[in-house]
């Protein structure tokens, strides 16, 4: 029997888009940009502190000190792990527009998903290769 291992409970994904980026041509003259990448959890880090200025949202801004960083896809989908009531509160300040993005981030849409699994994949164990 395959053995799968449940990863992601109480998820939610938030498809973000770059603000100023790469559909933007720089301009001739211009030295060419190197480009500074940021991870995923200076992304959500981000995320969290700006939206932690809604001290008068006392639900979202404790929504946001339980919420926790699960992944980050393609270098523009966050994915952040809570407890159901916690996204609630963030899907319900999307749907306000109170919820802000991050810095240099423009929010797309945000959407749930069910659950991910993680299928193990087996290896040999102390088997002696022969070449």
């Amino acid at each position: 029997m395959e053995k799968f291992l449940l990863v992601s409970p109480h998820s939610l994904a938030l498809v973000l888009s770059q603000l100023g980026g790469e559909d933007e041509p720089d301009p001739p003259s211009s030295p060419p940009k190197l480009e500074q990448r940021v991870t995923g959890y200076e992304v959500f880090a981000n995320f969290k502190a700006v939206n932690m200025q809604h001290f008068w949202n006392k639900a979202l801004t404790l929504a946001l000190t339980e919420i926790f960083f699960l992944g980050w896809i393609d270098e523009h989908v966050l994915l952040i792990q809570g407890k159901e009531v916690h996204l609630q509160v963030l899907r319900n300040g999307w749907t306000r527009r109170t919820l802000k993005a991050p810095q240099g981030y423009d929010i797309k849409c945000i959407g749930g998903f069910v659950k991910i699994f993680i299928k193990s994949v087996g290896n040999i164990n102390d088997t002696a290769i022969q070449l």
